[in-house]
């Protein structure tokens, strides 16, 4: 079957439907495929114009891009509207980003993401609904998965704390909180991967997916996990460091807030897992205290839908550049590249419950609220 061209095409993600599968191609190499309001519309476009398409199985969305399957939300672009005081510019991208986050989740059709390189923020987003589809979150060799935005003074935004809450153990708030990166094996050891292929492979799997016969979703995804069969990922899940520094996570961040984790850390003397508690410390104390706090919560409170999740989401963005350190958090690591943000709380030890609870706060009333329509 010819490919046939959707009406959302942009100069940054092409979007095409060949062999009965939805192809969405992430292309913005210049800033690793990070997303655009555009890029967010044509996603969105496409996946609802196949929706109820009896000739389209399944999506992939993927990248030839070998560095970046997708590096986030464009925070450039957000500093910039908040200096200008754009704050529709802003509430517009996030209020698009989290409906398209909240699509993926809750699509009809299997959803099938191949992870290579950066995987990070909104890319998080565009992936990993993948799992609740029937679809497949494929990772290789080079994958880098964060979400890192503690470091910018934001929060794991787009819906991720709702998949970070049900990683094992303390995993999820380690990640939230600490905004580290995992490869491929943590990864599949947390929970927040499905496959591992080697890079070179995806190149070769996109062509059989283009060209062998299908008849339902199924068969798309069967043929991908077939594929992914003949890999395997060094070193193994329950080898990888995530699963080395299991017993310390859970000890550490299962405390109930961070100053109760710093301190846990700094209690910490034994041997190599002194080390950890060290470098682990390190890294809180580089991170906005209040966002790692509000981070701490979203995992917390991320235990009923999606679409809750997404709403608190948005909430916070409001709260974040209004409140919080994201503006200077981007200003201090992305603009003027000087690593040395100013944050409004310094300490971790001052920041308080009432100053979280704040930042949870709604800016809109229920029946107003921008994705008050999500369901699930």
């Amino acid at each position: 079957m010819p490919p046939s061209a959707s009406p959302a095409i942009s100069d940054e993600v092409a979007t095409h439907v060949a062999n009965r599968i939805g192809f969405i191609e992430l292309d913005r190499p210049k800033a690793l495929n990070a997303l655009s309001t555009g890029m967010i519309r044509a996603m969105h476009a496409a996946l609802e114009q196949w929706r109820e398409d009896p000739d389209v199985l399944a999506v992939v969305v993927h990248t030839r891009n070998p560095r970046a399957f997708c590096a986030g939300g464009d925070v450039r672009f957000l500093y910039e509207s908040a200096q200008r005081g754009d704050l529709a510019a802003r509430d517009t991208f996030f209020t698009e980003e989290y409906s398209l986050n909240h699509a993926i989740f809750t699509y009809p059709k299997p959803y099938i993401a191949l992870m290579n390189g950066v995987v990070m923020g909104g890319g998080m987003g565009i992936s990993q609904g993948a799992h609740r589809t029937g679809g497949l979150r494929v990772v290789t060799q080079s994958t880098k998965m964060a979400m890192p935005e503690t470091r910018i003074g934001l929060f794991p935004d787009v819906g991720a704390g709702w998949f970070l809450a049900r990683t094992p153990g303390a995993i999820g708030r380690y990640l939230a909180v600490t905004g580290e990166t995992i490869g491929a094996a943590d990864a599949l050891y947390a929970g927040l991967a499905d496959l591992y292929m080697d890079d070179d492979a995806l190149p070769a799997l996109i062509d059989i997916l283009r060209s062998e016969r299908f008849e339902r979703g199924a068969d798309v995804v069967a043929c991908v996990e077939r594929e992914a069969a003949a890999y395997q990922v060094a070193p193994a899940p329950e080898e990888s460091a995530l699963a080395n520094a299991r017993m310390l996570i859970d000890r550490h961040f299962a405390k109930p807030d961070v100053a109760q984790i710093l301190s846990s850390l700094e209690q910490e003397h034994n041997g190599d897992a002194a080390g950890w508690a060290e470098q682990t410390i390190a890294v809180l104390r580089e991170r906005s205290p209040l966002s790692m706090a509000v981070s701490l919560e979203v995992v917390t409170r991320a235990e009923g839908s999606m679409a809750d999740v997404l709403r608190r989401d948005l909430d916070l963005t409001r709260s974040s550049f209004q409140f919080g350190d994201t503006v200077e958090g981007i200003r201090a690591r992305i603009i003027d590249k000087d690593n040395a943000p100013r944050w409004r709380i310094a300490r971790i030890e001052d920041v308080g419950a009432a100053d979280v609870g704040k930042m949870f706060e709604s800016p809109w009333p229920a029946h107003e609220h921008p994705l008050r329509e999500l369901r699930g």
